[in-house]
């Protein structure tokens, strides 16, 4: 828990994904296309992984990826992030994290 914790606020925006699943692929894919640049764990390609995998669903997270942070704080996954979108609030949520500048 503590090194999802310490990574999830290494960065405005962090994003734990895994490298196969299409979800995660359309998640990051909403934040380049928004000219975010998230830093992105692949769970699967992290010896730690599954321990992280674990972390984040005691968090509240499932299923554990995509899950997206925010300014530090827990966003949620696909869904919550797509309805943060379409609500026109996930905007104000990385302007305030300094993840945008426009």
């Amino acid at each position: 828990m503590d090194r999802v914790a310490r990574l999830a606020s290494q960065k405005a925006v962090v994003i734990f994904s895994r490298s196969t699943c299409c979800m995660c692929h359309a998640i990051k894919r909403l934040f380049y296309d928004q000219g975010v640049s998230p830093a992105v764990h692949e769970l699967d390609e992290d010896p730690r992984g599954k321990e992280m995998e674990w972390a984040l669903i005691r968090l509240g997270c499932n299923p554990a990826v995509p899950a997206v942070f925010i300014g530090g704080k827990f966003v949620g996954s696909a869904n919550a992030v797509m309805t943060l979108q379409l609500s026109g609030s996930l905007k104000k949520m990385l302007k305030d994290a300094g993840a945008l500048w426009l």
